[in-house]
């Protein structure tokens, strides 16, 4: 009785379109858009052509790269938070998910107002006798835009996981003479790892599957995985390669969290 409401909820908004999805992928492409009920396995081989393939690796690499760089950033964020005075604490947290109170896209044009060829970065780099530069409509604006919005989400969980770390075991190694590097690698860093896999998975996923950020920090020259489900369902009309995409992106998604999850259990 107490489950069910969460159940109805999982079945009515997870499990129904889940299906619906995969049933798509089954069927083919009406000559006007749409779907056609007569089976086919064209939309899987599809996957496999060079074209929707290298889109794919495209996607991985980005969303890699953006969650190393958040990993950099985020693990020492979260640990200088971690140490500061409890009173700053709060303050230090609610500024880390200040941006979140703010409209994605207002955001995302902010950076484009800050990346541009007039815009701000460029007006400071050529006032110092440098730039200006090609600062937006590349790869590096994707994986800067990816950065600023995804950010927070490595930072919470490293920030949970080091703040329940026992003080005493840090000051025990250290009592046992290991150096401050020692001991972040032996004591802190081990405990830390399912903080840090959080972490990555909370920035990599969404990431992977974004579609605003490219298509207007990228100006569309790069195409995601994304940016390519959305113009087959709203451009092309072919939903179902679209709901191939998408199957194959929730696969990916399912791979992650099961390592995740078993490199979790082994740390």
């Amino acid at each position: 009785m107490f489950l069910s409401p969460g159940l109805t909820y999982l079945v009515v908004l997870l499990l129904v379109p889940l299906g619906l999805v995969l049933s798509y992928t089954l069927f083919q492409r009406g000559r006007f858009g749409g779907v056609v009920h007569e089976f086919t396995g064209e939309n899987f081989e599809r996957l496999f052509d060079p074209l929707y393939l290298d889109v794919v690796l495209g996607s991985l690499r980005i969303a890699g790269i953006t969650t190393l760089i958040a990993l950099a950033l985020g693990y020492p964020t979260a640990y200088l938070i971690a140490r500061l005075p409890r009173k700053w604490k709060t303050f230090a947290l609610v500024a880390i998910v200040l941006p979140f109170w703010t409209n994605f896209i207002i955001r995302v044009y902010a950076w484009i107002i800050l990346l541009n060829g007039p815009g701000l970065l460029n007006s400071g780099l050529k006032a110092i006798g440098l730039g200006p530069y090609e600062l937006l409509y590349n790869e590096s604006a994707i994986v800067l835009g990816l950065l600023y919005s995804y950010l927070p989400l490595m930072v919470l969980p490293l920030y949970a996981a080091i703040e329940r770390l026992d003080p005493q075991l840090r000051e025990a190694s250290a009592n046992l003479g290991a150096s401050g590097f020692t001991t972040f690698r032996k004591v802190t860093l081990p405990l830390t790892v399912p903080g840090v896999l959080t972490g990555c998975l909370f920035v990599f996923v969404p990431s992977f599957g974004n579609f605003v950020i490219p298509e207007m920090l990228g100006g569309g020259k790069s195409v995601m995985v994304g940016n390519l489900i959305r113009s087959q369902f709203l451009q092309a009309r072919d939903w179902p390669f679209g709901a191939t995409l998408a199957l194959a992106l929730i696969a990916v998604l399912v791979v992650l969290l099961i390592a995740q999850s078993w490199a979790a259990r082994r740390a």
